[in-house]
């Protein structure tokens, strides 16, 4: 789950006090779906962590799938804003594509803690068909397509290689986050999170521009032997 302090950048900066208890509800349903999923997402549990009647609750949801989508927009709109909205205010090219997988490696980091709803949405919902699996899908499938705009970008302003099978690479790229997310959460592996970024500067290296390329960035942040090619 994203931390309760982003919570802020989901909100109007003024609300009604209906609006400021569903938003407040919907934090909570969020909180309990990283943990227990979004099947261990009820009605009665809500209400008892919220103070509040069932039918309190249901007043500001129609039904339980109703409460579970909406669950899914706000972690993928929270999803939007610690990650992908940072990452597109860098310069085309590799270097936003470096900011994409750092922030989302960091956000992941978090979620050790309790859990990633895509990852455990996967799970729950994988031959599940209806609504919610729809959500979900359409949601991991655009973070996909941004990733895929991404790269093959990279290779528009010549940082990576023009002949990249740019499925395959994206491919790669979220098996390092899945990785991370079973090394790190469920066998605990010390160190996971440096393993991810260090699979990462492998991979951009292996798909870099011959001509433009220039070593990548340890996972610690430091520059390899030569400087980075300055971004267009």
């Amino acid at each position: 789950m994203i931390e309760t302090s982003s919570s802020s950048l989901t909100r109007p900066k003024f609300m009604r006090k209906g609006e400021l208890t569903r938003a407040a509800i919907l934090d909570m349903a969020l909180e309990l779906s990283s943990r227990d999923g979004l099947e261990g997402l009820t009605i009665g549990l809500l209400a008892e962590k919220m103070k509040m009647s069932k039918s309190g609750v249901f007043a500001h949801f129609g039904s339980r799938e109703d409460l579970q989508i909406e669950v899914v927009r706000l972690y993928h709109h929270r999803f939007e804003q610690e990650v992908f909205y940072p990452s597109i205010k860098e310069p085309r090219g590799l270097q936003r594509l470096q900011s994409m997988f750092a922030r989302w490696v960091k956000l992941v980091s978090v979620e050790i803690a309790l859990g990633c709803i895509y990852i455990s949405g996967a799970v729950e919902y994988d031959d599940r068909p209806g609504a919610i699996r729809d959500h979900l899908v359409a949601m991991v499938q655009a973070w996909r397509d941004a990733l895929y705009r991404c790269i093959k970008q990279s290779m528009e302003m010549g940082d990576l290689r023009s002949d990249i099978d740019v499925e395959q690479m994206v491919y790669e790229i979220y098996g390092l986050i899945l990785a991370l997310h079973h090394d790190a959460r469920f066998l605990k592996i010390p160190g996971s999170v440096e393993r991810a970024q260090a699979g990462f500067d492998r991979l951009i290296d292996s798909y870099r521009n011959p001509q433009t390329s220039a070593p990548a960035k340890a996972a610690g942040g430091k520059s390899a032997k030569s400087p980075a090619k300055k971004a267009a």
